[in-house]
């Protein structure tokens, strides 16, 4: 079964739970992992041993945004030196 997610890594968030989100892409919600894995199996009731077998592939990843940056012009002014030459 091959599912697609999309991570979120945020090590500098306020909290532990926001630095590392799984989404689905398509309703955002987390998934319910040992629910994927109960239907892999396919069964109604019992107790399995099970392997499970993540690979993790990076398919895109988004651009991170910069800090912006303001560009503030400021009109030339002409400017005259207090000092005066002395003759």
């Amino acid at each position: 079964m091959i599912k697609h997610y999309i991570l979120s890594l945020n090590p500098t968030a306020k909290h532990e739970w926001d630095r590392c989100i799984l989404r689905d892409p398509l309703t955002a919600k987390r998934p319910d992992i040992a629910k994927l894995i109960a239907e892999a199996v396919g069964a109604d009731t019992g107790s399995y041993l099970v392997s499970v077998n993540i690979e993790v592939q990076v398919l895109e990843q988004a651009a991170v945004p910069q800090a912006e940056q303001l560009s503030l012009s400021f009109p030339e002014v002409a400017v005259s030196s207090p000092l005066r030459e002395v003759a």
